[in-house]
């Protein structure tokens, strides 16, 4: 007599994969690919030092995800023609640029693996490359002969500037709190992301609510992407993160998962937090693993993660607007991938 076996009876169903970015980028491949000309040929400069940076960063990696986003909105709302990979590329140009000012202001020695180009060129070096390539986004808009794209990603540029003036004045100020916080991450972040997903829309003539609708779902896109981040700068080992754990903690940093370790803790919690947040200069080489167990203690990463699916969720209710497809199931999987990064 045959004997079945233990998998003929087993009926669970199979693991469900992990949420990937790949589906959107194999749909908008060949954009994709034009986009990165695009890039390197607006790099070029008679001045080596430019390309020479500027090379440094882009062709580190990263997953691309806003010129991505940009590129998939177009595709959803029907666009036929060439322009969307211009502000793809012009998309990533602003990203660039305020990661080179980013690392400056962050004193950041690590990017994406590698060593930052404040650390291998200096300072002066990559703020002036930086705005460089803040010109060749703001040549890429003008090209598309849409004020309206003008309007929504020069103003998307001034509220990253604004985002970024904002954190400097919060620094290490345990006073500031949850509002202050979230006003940081959707001028940094968010405001990109929304105006990514916008300018789709706007390019392909689509009407208002549409427009809206992409600007939503980015918007909140956006700021589960950062809260993901915050999380993991307290809960990944580097690799994921791109950068070093724990530089949010030894920059003084206000960000969600200190937030709410502070808000739960008892007074001598506080003041540990206010010492190491507000002096960073003074921690001790045991105050990163302290913080760890505070956070452990009140669940603060956890708790940050759940705000990231709440806002998930809001991106996933913003694509309902638009007839399902592979287009809007790929962008609904980005939701996911970004906050599922972080398990």
């Amino acid at each position: 007599m045959q004997t079945a076996s233990i998998s003929q009876f087993d009926s669970r169903p199979a693991a469900k994969p992990a949420p990937s970015i790949e589906p959107l980028r194999a749909l908008v491949a060949n954009d994709m690919d034009a986009v990165n000309r695009e890039i390197i040929a607006r790099m070029a400069s008679d001045v080596s030092l430019i390309p020479e940076l500027a090379s440094h960063l882009i062709a580190a990696g990263g997953k691309r995800i806003r010129p991505l986003l940009t590129l998939g909105a177009a595709r959803l709302c029907g666009y036929g023609s060439d322009k969307h990979v211009l502000l793809a590329a012009c998309v990533e140009f602003i990203h660039t640029a305020t990661l080179l000012h980013d690392d400056v202001v962050d004193e950041s020695d690590r990017r994406r693996g590698n060593a930052t180009a404040n650390v291998l060129w200096g300072n002066q070096p990559s703020v002036l490359v930086g705005d460089f390539l803040f010109t060749r986004a703001f040549q890429l808009m003008v090209e598309t002969g849409s004020l309206e794209v003008l309007r929504i990603l020069a103003g998307a540029s001034s509220e990253i500037a604004e985002g970024e003036v904002l954190q400097l004045v919060i620094a290490n100020d345990m006073t500031s709190g949850e509002a202050e916080y979230l006003k940081v991450i959707k001028a940094k972040t968010a405001a990109l992301f929304a105006a990514a997903c916008r300018v789709g829309a706007v390019i392909a003539d689509r009407p208002l609510a549409e427009a809206q609708a992409l600007d939503d779902f980015g918007h909140n896109l956006g700021i589960a992407f950062q809260l993901v981040d915050d999380a993991l700068d307290y809960a990944s080992d580097g690799a994921t993160l791109g950068k070093n754990t724990g530089d949010d903690f030894r920059e003084g940093k206000i960000t969600l998962p200190v937030l709410l370790a502070f808000a739960k803790g008892n007074e001598a919690e506080k003041d540990f937090w206010r010492r190491v947040i507000e002096r960073p200069e003074e921690q001790a080489e045991a105050d990163w693993q302290q913080a760890l167990a505070y956070m452990e203690r009140h669940g603060a990463i956890q708790e940050t993660l759940a705000r990231a699916r709440h806002y998930g969720q809001k991106a996933h209710q913003a694509l309902g607007l638009f007839a399902p497809g592979a287009v809007r199931d790929a962008m609904a999987e980005a939701v996911d991938f970004a906050i599922e990064r972080a398990l």
